[in-house]
């Protein structure tokens, strides 16, 4: 009775940290499309590299595109 309440107890906790990192994943996914990755992109237009801007935002939207697609 004891090993299957140790087997159960660890079952349910690996299960909750691979929950909890796949959440973590998402939220980190998330966070970066809609923060970091526009105040990276006005950075460089309000540095002077619209040469350079351009082209990642260019990028960065047929990579949206296909992983559109995808799911």
């Amino acid at each position: 009775m004891i090993i299957f309440t140790i087997c159960l107890l660890c079952t349910i906790v690996f299960r909750l940290m691979g929950f909890a990192i796949r959440l973590g994943w998402g939220a980190i996914r998330i966070a970066f499309f809609l923060v970091f990755l526009p105040a990276a992109i006005l950075v460089l237009i309000f540095g002077g590299l619209v040469s350079v801007a351009l082209p990642v935002l260019i990028i960065i939207g047929i990579i949206g595109l296909i992983s559109r697609a995808r799911a």
